[in-house]
């Protein structure tokens, strides 16, 4: 499994800075992930992936979620990718910069995403779904408490 998560362009990712003081040690994507990282959990999980979430795969099940919370941090536009499961994926879009913090659930096949045929998603119907709401609200609170203590 790759360490990390992809990201199109390293200048590009160097000048994605958070437009919130809500998360204090998270100062650029990077530090988002590391932050998650130890935040992640089952119960953040897309449900129909709950069985299968392992510390070891812990950005599995997580995209959504996630990417809407950088989008919180960020800014941009959060886009989604049809996988060859039929399931959409995540990720995001700050200015020229395309990362996508739960890339490596993906493993070798991450390298064959399309984040050029990405569609852009809306915040409204993720979330009118009540467990992914739930789950975000979840997700954001164990990183508040984090990036506080």
């Amino acid at each position: 499994m790759r360490s990390g998560f992809y990201h199109n362009d390293e200048k590009a990712l160097q000048s994605v800075s958070p437009i919130t003081n809500d998360y204090p040690s998270v100062t650029s994507p990077e530090k988002l992930y590391e932050a998650l990282s130890m935040v992640w959990c089952a119960e953040t999980c897309a449900p129909r992936m709950r069985d299968q979430w392992t510390p070891e795969n812990m950005t599995l099940g997580q995209c959504s979620v996630t990417a809407f919370l950088a989008q919180d941090i960020f800014g941009g536009s959060v886009y989604g990718i049809l996988t060859e499961n039929g399931n959409i994926h995540c990720f995001n879009r700050v200015g020229k910069c395309i990362f996508d913090l739960t890339s490596e659930q993906f493993g070798e096949k991450a390298g064959e995403l399309d984040y050029g045929s990405g569609v852009e998603q809306s915040r409204d119907v993720h979330f009118s779904k009540e467990e992914k709401r739930l789950r975000y609200e979840l997700l954001n609170e164990r990183l508040r408490h984090y990036t506080r203590s």
